[in-house]
C-alpha cells in the first residue's frame, strides 16, 4: 500500500510539474530540410519571431538529387542558424525544445539536417521532438489563418492529400496514388526548360496566365484517389510536337496543366467537405502558394458556403517555423523524442501521428 500510495504521489507530482512546464512561455526552434529547401525558424507560444531558408537551385532542366541537395543542407546550416537566431533576437539557453523534421522527404537532405538538430540539442542541453512534416504544414496554416477545424487540401512536390481531423487523428480522405501534384508540375517544367529559380512550379504559373488556348488532357479521379502519372506522360509526348506546329504556345500547356490537375484536386476535396460537413477548407503546402488553385477553390468554397483559408510563400513553402509550431504544440502536451529514436524516414504518413494537442 504504501509502494502504491509512493507511486501515486509520483505521478501526480509529474502531472503538476509538466502542466507548470507546459503553461510558460516555450520557445520551439525547427529545421526543416525534408527536400530542397532548408529551413531553421523560431517560435515562441504562436508568434513566428525567424523564418529564414536557403533553396538549392539546379540548372533549368534538371531536377535536384539527394546527395547533392544533402551537401547544399549541411553547407548552409549554420549560416541559417545564425540567421535564425539574430531575427529572433533569442539566445540558444532561451530556447526550450529543438524540433526536426523526421519525414516524410528525401532521405539523405533529412538525415543531414537530423544531424544538426541533434548536434544543437545535444549542445544546448535541450530536449528534441521529432515532428511529422505534413502535419508541420496543417499546424502552421492554422496558426496563420486561424482556421479551427477545415478540411486540409495538402499539395506539395512530394505529396498530395485530402485530409480533416477526427478523434485525434488526421485522416486522409483522399491522396494521390502514383507522383504527387507538385513534382508533375516541375517535371512539365523541365520539358519547357524553365528556370528553376524561384521554384518550377512558380514560373508555370506565370505562363499559364498568359495562355488562352485549352488542350484536353487525361483526368483521372478514382473514387477519393488522383492519379498524375498517365497526364504527365500524355503531356510531355504531346508538347514538343504541339509546339513545334505552332498549334499550341508553351503557355497554353502551363494553363491547361493547371486547369486539369486543380480541377481533379478541388472535385476530391469538396467531396471529403461534403462528408465531413465542413465550412472551412485549408490549401497548405508548396504548390498552396498558387493563385489560381486558390481562386478555383474560393469558388468551390463560395458555392458551398464556406471560408477558404491560405498562406502565401512566407509559410506555405516548406520552412523551419512549421516545424517548430508542430513541435510546440507537441511539447507542450508533454511529448519528447528520446535521443536513440531521434531517427528520419521517407516515409512518414499524416495518419500515423496522434495528435495530442486538439480535443
Amino acid at each position: 500500500m504504501l509502494a502504491l500510495a509512493a507511486n501515486q504521489w509520483k505521478a501526480h507530482l509529474r502531472l503538476n510539474l509538466s502542466f507548470v512546464k507546459t503553461t510558460r512561455m516555450v520557445i520551439a526552434i525547427g529545421f526543416e530540410g525534408s527536400a530542397n529547401k532548408l529551413g531553421i525558424g523560431i517560435i515562441k507560444d504562436g508568434e513566428v519571431l525567424s523564418n529564414p531558408r536557403h533553396t538549392y537551385i539546379t540548372p533549368p532542366g534538371q531536377g535536384f538529387l539527394p546527395k547533392d541537395t544533402a551537401k547544399h543542407h549541411r553547407e548552409h546550416a549554420l549560416s541559417v542558424l545564425k540567421a535564425a537566431l539574430e531575427e529572433a533576437n533569442v539566445k540558444p539557453e532561451e530556447i526550450d525544445v529543438v524540433c526536426y523534421t523526421k519525414g516524410p522527404g528525401m532521405g539523405a537532405p533529412l538525415v543531414s539536417t537530423a544531424l544538426v538538430a541533434r548536434t544543437v540539442a545535444q549542445l544546448w542541453k535541450k530536449p528534441i521532438v521529432a515532428v511529422n512534416h505534413c502535419i508541420g504544414h496543417i499546424e502552421m496554416g492554422r496558426l496563420i489563418t486561424g482556421a479551427q477545424n477545415p478540411t486540409v487540401l495538402y499539395v506539395s512536390g512530394g505529396n498530395t492529400q485530402v485530409i480533416a481531423y477526427s478523434d485525434r487523428c488526421y485522416r486522409i480522405f483522399g491522396e494521390t496514388i502514383d507522383i504527387a501534384v507538385g513534382n508533375c508540375l516541375d517535371r512539365f517544367a523541365r520539358v519547357l526548360k524553365l528556370s528553376n529559380d524561384p521554384s518550377p512550379g512558380y514560373n508555370i504559373e506565370q505562363l499559364a496566365k498568359k495562355g488562352k488556348q485549352y488542350l484536353e488532357m487525361p483526368y483521372v479521379v478514382k473514387g477519393m484517389d488522383v492519379s498524375f502519372s498517365g497526364l504527365l506522360s500524355y503531356i510531355e509526348e504531346k508538347a514538343p510536337k504541339l509546339i513545334e506546329s505552332g498549334a499550341y504556345t508553351p503557355e497554353d500547356l502551363c494553363f491547361s496543366l493547371q486547369e486539369t490537375v486543380f480541377a481533379m484536386l478541388i472535385e476530391i476535396t469538396e467531396r471529403a467537405m461534403a462528408h465531413c460537413d465542413s465550412n472551412e477548407v485549408l490549401i497548405v503546402g508548396g504548390v498552396g502558394c498558387n493563385k489560381r488553385l486558390q481562386e478555383m477553390m474560393g469558388i468551390m468554397a463560395s458555392e458551398r458556403g464556406a471560408t477558404l483559408y491560405a498562406t502565401d510563400e512566407r509559410f506555405c513553402i516548406d520552412n523551419g517555423a512549421m516545424i517548430a509550431q508542430a513541435g510546440w504544440e507537441m511539447y507542450r502536451t508533454g511529448v519528447v523524442t528520446p535521443l536513440k529514436e531521434t531517427t528520419c524516414t521517407q516515409r512518414f504518413r499524416t495518419d500515423e501521428v496522434e495528435v495530442t494537442w486538439r480535443s
